[in-house]
């Protein structure tokens, strides 16, 4: 018989805090995918963490993307959805390349930026629409809201396009998307609609976050494409197990280097080590945004706000969300306002997890330099993770196999590619046309009775007429 893995609320141990009511139900993958976020605000925890064999890893080296994904994802949905449905999701979801560039020596970039809106959001938004149209209620239509600094809303928008039955509401800070990225949020249309804030990342997520436990509008069958949402957790721990089954050696480390906003991307990989991967170090370089390089040196955790507005937009996060994950797997536990209830294990955390603010200057040096060294063209978000990178091995030594993430592609930040290597990238096919594109946002203001009564006039009741 498989083991069901059910899941709970990181605020289930909250005792006298205003306005939350501990959860204390486990629910099972369907639910928290479906439901998004737990009912006292807390983000949805595993109670088990599948372990796979290291020869079951090594077993992948030559096999297909697919084939990761069936055995990651398998371990965590086996019990709910049949393989062979699972295996139509993802051969659905992943019909593109996952290329490992090799730098120098045996240093590599993953570039997660090969999917139909250039992100390695595209990961997690292809696998986790297909999911929710596997498991929804098919006579409601489901509402997903989801925020973005960037690269996630174009991600879930164009994963969710056209499909039955689901409605998406895209929030997104108005001055702190490039051109390209408000062009792509504006015009996917469809049943995909963008609403423009005036306001930072944060007040997006929160205006969410506020919908998500408002009762008065329990009438509408709300979910998250966030990162809050654990359906966004799951595949990206894949990526992990495929990089490491392509390079690894028999009985060797890897280390790797993340760059980090929302920490979604981040806690895939610490998910990842939890179920055997054989990760030396987890580096988690932030940009200027940096509460969590403070709180990883200083041992005192306080939030940002307002968040730094930095060249790799889609890292200006004053408080991450996963954050409350973060200090779960670590024995601590942080609410959505930034308040912490009890600290973490800080010294396991640094035994597994290394942390650096890089500013503007650095990335924009570390892009040149990248270029002029090793003729490789890196985008903002990529430079951080470099960078990154190299700060770790100037402070530890070097390691044989490292391994850092390029998440978007240069030419959606092609101004500063242009600025600083003189060189134009060429756009992938799944950006052209983007340009000639109509559509248009809704411009709210980050006030949360104002996007209320916006959800409570645009949105349909939730109830499919028959």
């Amino acid at each position: 018989m498989k083991h069901k893995i059910l899941y709970y609320s990181t605020n289930r141990n909250l005792t006298n805090v205003p306005g939350i009511v501990p959860f204390k139900e486990r629910v099972t993958f369907r639910e928290a995918l479906l439901q998004g976020q737990a009912p006292d605000e807390g983000l949805f925890m595993p109670d088990g963490i599948p372990r796979i064999p290291r020869e079951d890893i090594t077993a992948l080296n030559g096999k297909s993307y697919i084939e990761t994904a069936m055995l990651i994802a398998g371990a965590f949905l086996n019990s709910e959805i049949d393989p062979g449905v699972l295996r139509g999701i993802i051969e659905d979801a992943y019909s593109f390349t996952v290329p490992l560039q090799q730098v120098t020596d045996r240093k590599y970039v993953m570039r997660l930026d090969q999917g139909p809106t250039a992100s390695f959001k595209d990961f997690a938004a292809r696998m986790m629409a297909r999911l929710m149209s596997h498991f929804r209620d098919q006579e409601k239509i489901l509402h997903v809201l989801v925020a973005t600094s960037g690269d996630t809303g174009s991600a879930v928008g164009e994963a969710f396009k056209g499909v039955e039955g689901i409605d998406v509401n895209i929030l997104y800070p108005r001055d702190e998307v490039s051109e390209r990225q408000k062009k792509q949020l504006d015009t996917i249309g469809g049943n995909v609609s963008a609403l423009s804030i005036d306001g930072k990342f944060d007040d997006c997520q929160n205006l969410v976050k506020q919908a998500f436990s408002d009762p008065s509008l329990d009438f509408l069958s709300f979910t998250s494409a966030n990162s809050i949402n654990f359906g966004r957790i799951l595949p990206q721990m894949i990526y992990y197990f495929y990089a490491y089954a392509q390079l690894g050696r028999a009985g060797e480390e890897i280390v790797i280097s993340v760059p980090s906003g929302n920490f979604g991307n981040a806690l895939g990989c610490e998910y990842a080590k939890r179920m055997g991967l054989p990760v030396k170090k987890l580096i988690m370089p932030t940009n200027e945004n940096d509460e969590f390089p403070r709180f990883m040196k200083e041992g005192i955790y306080e939030k940002l706000s307002p968040s730094a507005a930095c060249i790799s937009n889609a890292m200006n996060v004053g408080h991450p969300s996963n954050l409350a994950r973060f200090f779960e797997l670590y024995n601590g536990t942080v609410d959505r306002t930034g308040t912490v209830h009890q600290y973490p294990d800080i010294d396991a955390m640094r035994e597994t997890i290394f942390s650096v603010s890089v500013s503007d200057e650095e990335t924009r040096e570390c892009i040149k330099n990248t270029y002029e060294k090793y003729g490789v063209v890196l985008e903002p978000h990529g430079a951080v993770g470099w960078r990154g990178l190299e700060i770790y091995l100037e402070q530890h030594g070097d390691f044989p196999l490292c391994v850092s993430l390029e998440t978007a592609h240069p030419a959606k930040f092609s101004d500063e590619v242009v600025e600083l290597l003189g060189i134009t990238p060429t756009l992938p096919e799944s950006m052209r046309g983007i340009d000639e594109r109509k559509g248009e946002s809704a411009e709210l203001p980050s006030d949360y009775k104002v996007f209320k009564e916006y959800l409570q006039d645009t949105l349909k009741t939730g109830v499919r007429s028959t």
